[in-house]
């Protein structure tokens, strides 16, 4: 509705513009006519009828029809009677000129006075003919516009209501997916429409609908890990205590012992669980400090030394003496530690596992790398996902603290793997 308002408002301004400028026109034929007659009056000292009857057909010709009188209203001459002084072609060829136009107005013929000298001589009156072609021009022009309004109308509406739907059509599919996921139905996807902002939208709800997928899937294997994982040291707990109730176990140091070390796994599944909630939450407090990293490394690879080498494998350590990080020790130490306990658990009889450090432009490295089973390559992109387990055993939170610890440190951690063959684990904290 405003382009075609916008349409009519620029008609009208083109059409004023067109009968100001046809205006200035018949004026200016107004002052030649004026011109003329003042100029006959002067070269014959007075009115001559012969004369005046030419100027007046020549204002017919100019589209102007005249009456000419004397300072007493007494008509000299007028367009009429100048036509029934010319031969009769000569007043058919006028009159079929002059038919061809229409008059303005209400029949009025607007006063000119006529000078010499500065003295008033007499009037012309002058009723502007219009030619006919001017207002077939304008008709057409209207009729021309009703058209172009109706159909270029039409055609906006049509246009319109095609590219509303285009456009609502996919917002209302992602409107119907969210609401199926906020039923709990985490399957429901989108079809992009294109690569526009509706389709990039699409893809991100996709997404967004797969991890969610994703998570609820980690959540319902925690569920499993943890009653699995819990499950184990209480039914031994439990069976330990009904048989020292009945008699049939003693109650010596050694089985209290055993049922210590049962209730130090379940310690351990609930520490693990309670540190990766608080490194998620962002509820850690660093304190770092400037740690030397090859005494730092040397200290935690003595403590898993001896269970790499009696399985016949061995523990290297290749770090530059004057290497510094900072780094909360403690946390940088937990990090060590989880990723080196992967690295022994996936690494079998003879195995090496080895531990280097080194510094890039802006970030000092620690790389823990074995010869052992590897990651198979569809596990690799959720390895650091809280629960998930690429292999039997654990809660699957070592890979999930080390990483939200990293993160805490403002770094980063990477993976690379080769199924069977042995993986990397290169933790980057900016110096």
């Amino acid at each position: 509705m405003i382009a075609l308002s916008g349409a009519l408002i620029l008609r009208e301004l083109m059409i004023k513009d067109f009968r100001d400028y046809l205006e200035g026109e018949r004026e200016d034929r107004v002052y030649w006519v004026i011109a003329d007659i003042e100029g006959t009056y002067e070269k014959y000292a007075g009115w001559k009828e012969d004369v005046l009857s030419e100027d007046a057909i020549r204002a017919l010709m100019l589209g102007l029809e005249i009456t000419i009188k004397d300072m007493d209203e007494n008509i000299i001459m007028d367009t009429k009677k100048a036509i029934s002084k010319l031969p009769p072609l000569m007043q058919r060829r006028i009159k079929a000129i002059s038919e061809m136009r229409s008059s303005e107005g209400k029949g009025e013929f607007i006063p000119y006075p006529l000078f010499l000298g500065g003295k008033e001589i007499g009037y012309l009156g002058v009723k502007f003919l219009r030619p006919v072609k001017e207002s077939v021009f304008i008709e057409r022009s209207n009729t021309f516009l009703l058209i172009s309004l109706f159909t270029l109308g039409g055609l906006a509406i049509l246009l319109s209501i095609i590219f509303s739907r285009k456009l609502t059509s996919p917002l209302k599919r992602l409107d119907t997916a969210a609401k199926e996921i906020s039923e709990g139905n985490l399957r429901s996807r989108v079809q992009p429409s294109g690569s526009d902002e509706i389709g990039s939208l699409s893809e991100t709800f996709n997404r967004m609908a797969q991890y969610l997928e994703q998570q609820e899937s980690l959540r319902k294997r925690l569920i499993s890990n943890v009653a699995h994982e819990l499950r184990t040291p209480l039914s031994a707990i439990r069976g330990e205590l009904e048989g020292m109730i009945d008699g049939i176990i003693p109650t010596d140091k050694e089985h209290l012992q055993s049922l210590y070390e049962e209730i130090n796994r379940l310690r351990y599944i609930l520490e693990g669980i309670e540190e990766l909630s608080r490194a998620e939450s962002g509820a850690l407090w660093l304190k770092k400090q400037n740690i030397t990293l090859k005494p730092f490394l040397k200290n935690i690879i003595e403590r898993f030394t001896k269970q790499v080498t009696d399985r016949g494998g061995a523990l290297k350590l290749f770090c530059d003496e004057e290497l510094v990080v900072p780094a909360d020790p403690d946390r940088l130490g937990q990090i060590v530690i989880n990723l080196l306990s992967n690295a022994i658990k996936a690494t079998e009889e003879g195995g090496d596992i080895w531990v280097k450090a080194g510094k890039t432009h802006s970030e000092v490295f620690i790389d823990v790398s074995d010869t052992g089973s590897g990651i198979k390559e569809e596990d690799l992109p959720f390895i650091f996902e809280r629960f998930y387990k690429a292999s039997k055993g654990g809660l699957g939170l070592g890979l999930a603290v080390a990483k939200e610890l990293t993160d805490a440190h403002g770094g980063r951690i990477e993976a690379k793997s080769e199924y069977g063959k042995g993986s990397s684990f290169t933790v980057f904290i900016p110096t």
